[in-house]
């Protein structure tokens, strides 16, 4: 547990090993905990590998403007963190808006960030229209889940029961739900919020749930529900992105049974064109969306294999 200055805050970060640097990025409602299965078992095939709290989470820094947490700002703070660890060049790894992230590092700073692995969430090219936009076209009459993250009041809510929520989450979005109680995407306007019973899935502990919940606990919603808020504002800024692909070689792993690949699954189709140099791209049977906590063994694998073949 170390922490660094960049970008103008103070960030926390985990560490593990020596040699080629990788990066891993969590995403929502996350922490670097999301990476326990990974740290050491990246370790210790040769890397030196660091799992940072994103601005806004855990015990990094968590400034007080909304635009704080845009794109430019997100992606800076992980530039800054390769420089304040004395690196120059770094594989990329992301889950959720990690892999967000990643994708954006990734266009924006392909001479540092050598290589791409993307977890969850395919990259998704500028689209024409605004992700609000988007929501509305694609569902119409509906609540697309977003919208609820950056209604006024969302972090209030959510810290009203930290851990039922964090449980809420997991249970619904993973490869154990039942059916019925599966996590939707988009819910009728008189019923949008999340109805999945607090459920502890089998792949965290209690202690495991305990932790994460303490670091938000520590760090409150606001700053990860920032991330969402920005979503339009990073398109507007960024219409020089259109059409932009991403170059390096990459590895892309999620869930079957993941939502996002529902509601994404264009853009998974569309990965071999979106990214030339994709290595592979996998589906892992009876898994959702928390992918690397869900199959740690077989992400690692997958993980391991692509490094190996970078030729470190």
């Amino acid at each position: 547990m170390k922490f660094v200055q960049t970008n103008g805050i103070r960030m926390h970060y985990l560490e593990a090993g020596t040699g080629p640097l990788v990066v891993l990025l969590h995403g929502f409602p996350e922490c670097s905990l999301a990476w326990r299965n990974q740290l050491d078992a990246i370790a210790k095939v040769g890397y030196r590998v660091v799992a940072p709290d994103l601005r806004g989470y855990g015990q990094t820094d968590s400034p007080k403007d909304i635009e704080a947490f845009d794109i430019f700002q997100l992606t800076g703070d992980i530039v800054g963190l390769v420089h304040a660890l004395g690196e120059t060049s770094a594989v990329i790894i992301g889950h959720d808006w990690g892999a967000l992230i990643t994708s954006y590092l990734s266009l924006l700073r392909p001479d540092m960030f050598r290589a791409t692995v993307l977890l969850s969430i395919p990259y998704p090219p500028r689209r024409e229209i605004s992700p609000t936009q988007w929501e509305q076209e694609t569902y119409p009459g509906q609540v697309f889940y977003q919208a609820n993250l950056r209604r006024a009041g969302a972090e209030q809510f959510l810290q009203q029961d930290i851990r039922g929520g964090l449980l809420r989450g997991l249970y619904s979005l993973s490869g154990e739900a039942a059916p019925d109680e599966r996590f939707h995407a988009a819910r009728p306007a008189s019923n949008p919020g999340n109805n999945a019973p607090s459920k502890k899935p089998s792949f965290i502990t209690d202690e495991e749930v305990d932790a994460i919940a303490a670091q938000f606990a520590l760090s409150g919603y606001r700053g990860g529900l920032n991330y969402y808020r920005n979503m339009d504002r990073n398109w507007a800024m960024t219409p020089f992105l259109a059409g932009a692909k991403i170059l390096q070689p990459t590895l892309f792993v999620a869930g079957a049974m993941d939502p996002v690949i529902q509601f994404l699954r264009h853009e998974y189709d569309e990965l071999e064109t979106n990214i030339p140099n994709l290595k592979k791209k996998v589906l892992i049977e009876g898994a959702g969306h928390w992918i690397q906590q869900e199959k740690p063994a077989e992400v690692n694998q997958h993980i391991l294999e692509f490094l190996h073949a970078l030729g470190d």
